[in-house]
This record gives C-alpha cells, sequence and structure tokens, in this order.
C-alpha cells in the first residue's frame, strides 16, 4: 500500500468541502499516513482523527453544524458563526485602563488656537471654490472632498471623537474575537489526547511565529527530519497540538487575537503557506508515495460584495486563495525541477468546480459537504483510471500529476461544474 498524506488548506466557512472530501475517500478506503494542515483544514482535521472509528465523517459533521455554523434563519440577521464572540474580560479590562490613563485627556484642554487653525482651513477650502471673476460661478464640492473635511478639519479636531477613535484603535487588544479558551465545553470536545495515541500517523499543523518571524509546527508526535539539517527543523517545532496551538493556527490578524504559548505569540500560518506544503515536503517527502491535495478556495469563489459581511469574508479569503494557488504552482514547480529531484511520488489535485459563499450558515456547510464529496470523486476516478497502467507508474523517474486541469478534459467535471450553478442559485437565496 503506497504511503500517502494529505494536506487539508484553509478557507474557513469553506469548512464543509473538507469533511466531503474526507467522506468520498473514506468511501473508497482511501487513508493517509501524514495530515498536513492548516487554518480551517488543521480544525477539520483534528477533529476528524479522534473521532471514533467509523464515525469520522459524522462525527466531524456534527461538531462543526452544532458547535461552530449557525442556523440559516437566525444567521440572516446575526452573520456570524457561535465561536467568534468578543473578548469580554480584555475589552473590559482594556477599556478601564485607557480611561484612567491621564495622558488620554490631553486632548480635552482648551486650544483656542489650535481651534482657529482648523476654522481658517475650512474658510480657505470654502473660499477656494468661490467665484473670482464675474464669469466664473461657484465651484461645488466634490463628494471625495467633502468627505474629507469632515474627517479631517470636522472629526480630527474634535477631541472627543480623538478620544473615542484612540479607545476604539489603542486600547490593549488586538483582535474583533477570541476563540482560545482550552477549558471551555466547545474546546474540551475535542479529545486531543486520542491524537498522541494514533502511533501509525503523523498530523501536524502551522501556525506564524510573531517573535521569530517564521512557521512553527505542532504535532500529535516528534516529527521526524528527511530533508534539511535537523537542527533548523528542531527550532521550528512548537511542541504538541494542543487547544491552544489549534487556535493559534486560525487566529488571522484582526479577526481573532493572537495566541500565546510558553511566552511566544502566534498567529494563523495560512497567511504563509495556506497548504501546509513546506512543512510536508521539508520533512516527509522521503517516506512519501503520494500526496493528495484539498485545496477548499480559490480566487474565481471571491464575488462582489454586497455588504460588509461580504466585504470582510473577502478580506479573510482572498488571501487563502491567492496564497493557496500559488502554493500549489510553487510546490509542482520544485518537484518538477529541483535538481537533483528529491520526490518522485503521486501528486492528485481534488479542485472545487466553481463557487461556495463564504457564510457560516447550515445551508453552506451542507452544500459544500456535497460539492466537497463530488469534487472528491471525481479526483478518485481520475485517480484509479491513471493507476490501471501501474507499469507505468513504477518506472516513472519523474513526479506523477493526477487531475491538474480536470475543467478541459473531463466530462464528468465539466457535467459537474455545469449543476454547481444550481447549487449556487440555492446558496444565494440564504
Amino acid at each position: 500500500m503506497p504511503r500517502r498524506a494529505i494536506t487539508l488548506g484553509g478557507g474557513g466557512p469553506a469548512a464543509g468541502l473538507h469533511i466531503g472530501v474526507l467522506e468520498a475517500l473514506a468511501d473508497h478506503e482511501i487513508t493517509f499516513d501524514v495530515w498536513s494542515l492548516s487554518c480551517i483544514g488543521a480544525w477539520v482535521g483534528i477533529v476528524y482523527n479522534q473521532c471514533d472509528e467509523g464515525k469520522e465523517v459524522e462525527q466531524t459533521y456534527q461538531f462543526f453544524r452544532d458547535g461552530v455554523f449557525r442556523d440559516d434563519e437566525g444567521y440572516k440577521r446575526f452573520p456570524i458563526n457561535t465561536v467568534f464572540g468578543p473578548d469580554w474580560r480584555a475589552n473590559i479590562d482594556a477599556v478601564n485602563k485607557f480611561v484612567s490613563d491621564p495622558k488620554n485627556y490631553k486632548d480635552f484642554q482648551w486650544q483656542p488656537y489650535r481651534m482657529f487653525d482648523y476654522v481658517q482651513e475650512s474658510l480657505s477650502i470654502f473660499f477656494d471654490h468661490m467665484p473670482r471673476g464675474e464669469k466664473e460661478r461657484y465651484r461645488k464640492l466634490d463628494e471625495g472632498d467633502l468627505n474629507r473635511w469632515i474627517l479631517n478639519q470636522v472629526m480630527a479636531p474634535n477631541p472627543f471623537i480623538r478620544y473615542l477613535t484612540s479607545l476604539m484603535y489603542l486600547s490593549n487588544f488586538n483582535g474583533l474575537s477570541k476563540i482560545n479558551y482550552p477549558d471551555s465545553d466547545f474546546m474540551k470536545k475535542i479529545k486531543f489526547e486520542k491524537l498522541y495515541a494514533k502511533k501509525d500517523k503523523l498530523i501536524f499543523h502551522n501556525a506564524w511565529n510573531l517573535d521569530t518571524h517564521e512557521l512553527t509546527f505542532f504535532a500529535n508526535r516528534p516529527m521526524p527530519v528527511t530533508n534539511r539539517p535537523e537542527d533548523s527543523i528542531k527550532k521550528r517545532l512548537g511542541g504538541p497540538i494542543t487547544a491552544e496551538s489549534l487556535c493559534a493556527c486560525s487566529a488571522l490578524p484582526f479577526i481573532e487575537e493572537t495566541v500565546k504559548i510558553d511566552g511566544t505569540t502566534y498567529c494563523e500560518g495560512a497567511l504563509v503557506d495556506t497548504v501546509n506544503f513546506e512543512g510536508l515536503i521539508e520533512q516527509h517527502g522521503d517516506k512519501l508515495d503520494e500526496i493528495w491535495i484539498s485545496r477548499i478556495v480559490d480566487s474565481k469563489q471571491i464575488r462582489k460584495p454586497k455588504n460588509l459581511h461580504d466585504a470582510l469574508a473577502n478580506l479573510c479569503q482572498l488571501f487563502a486563495a491567492s496564497v493557496g494557488e500559488d502554493d500549489v504552482r510553487l510546490f509542482k514547480y520544485h518537484v518538477k525541477y529541483d535538481k537533483p529531484q528529491k520526490w518522485t511520488g503521486t501528486v492528485v489535485e481534488i479542485h472545487v468546480p466553481g463557487h461556495i459563499n463564504f457564510k457560516w450558515n447550515h445551508s453552506n456547510l451542507d452544500k459544500g459537504r456535497e460539492l466537497g464529496r463530488r469534487a472528491a470523486e471525481q479526483a478518485i476516478k481520475t485517480y484509479d483510471k491513471q493507476k490501471r497502467d501501474e507499469g507505468a507508474m513504477r518506472k516513472a523517474k519523474e513526479p506523477l500529476f493526477i487531475n491538474e486541469k480536470p475543467e478541459k478534459d473531463d466530462r464528468d467535471w465539466q457535467r459537474l461544474q455545469q449543476e454547481y450553478l444550481d447549487l449556487q442559485e440555492e446558496l444565494a437565496e440564504t
């Protein structure tokens, strides 16, 4: 049996795609020795691997449905998932510290000359638009000029607005939400000790070390080193997978607070390596025969925002899409052209045919699961077809890439793309 690895990339609310992919792979009894994870892919992969044997897919689905995604009706008027809550304690502490600091009240001092300067600036803008001759007409302020005047001559000098703005942006908290509560009932549902008992599997995820400015890896057991000097890898091992490390790997800046582990501060590693190829090839490439890639977002999924919810989703997903696409291209380039060639295994790509939306609601989770399962079925069919020529695969001295461009030469894929349009319409209605 070939020794396989799977990469589950980042993509937030597209988690259902990963669940569908794993469902199809399990149905075909395709198993993996190495799990390389990042962001939401780490959450799906870790939850999946701690479930009861034979019940992994359904228990993983239920974990996300009941614990993360919100029901459709509730999401319409409260479009936030069920774990992205503000850090109320930190917010209250930050506010108390800010309001009790005398330095933050300097702007409330009486400054008549400064006020007069801003009045003069406003008058200057006004008179610049006045007619200078009999034939000239008053020049109307453009909307952009008016907004700029409001920002700089009305809001910026106002001591009360300056105070509130500083309170919002300069208080001591660094994310809209916090999920790093290791002792919460939600996190306790994940049995991390089950991961440590899996001696036949290596499961690891990345996170970005903000102190040393490099990727760090957390694993369920000591990670072997095959392709790099041992010392250079050892210093990048952050320790075992824990509730804290899992929260660190998805701590997207501004959206979630950073996570401190043993004095070191981390944020999301998918910002740098969405599909976590770096750790996979550096440390395990020599021992792998196949690598299966499940990348759940691409740039075609980014749509015109209709509101702030959509704009925030694009902010999170566009980087994951572009970085993920570049990661796959760079990975394939190195595998093909590195000299001397380090790895000659098989790469199987699982593509997602089209857009799902980026809503944290049950409909999106369910449609994502369906779409991911069908995409994986197509990839498996292509894999089985090429695998029939066992002799060619064994004699190959170069890497074999399977299912690179299904949209060009796979009728099943083309049909799935067309059927996807119906799914898109359903999702738009929810």
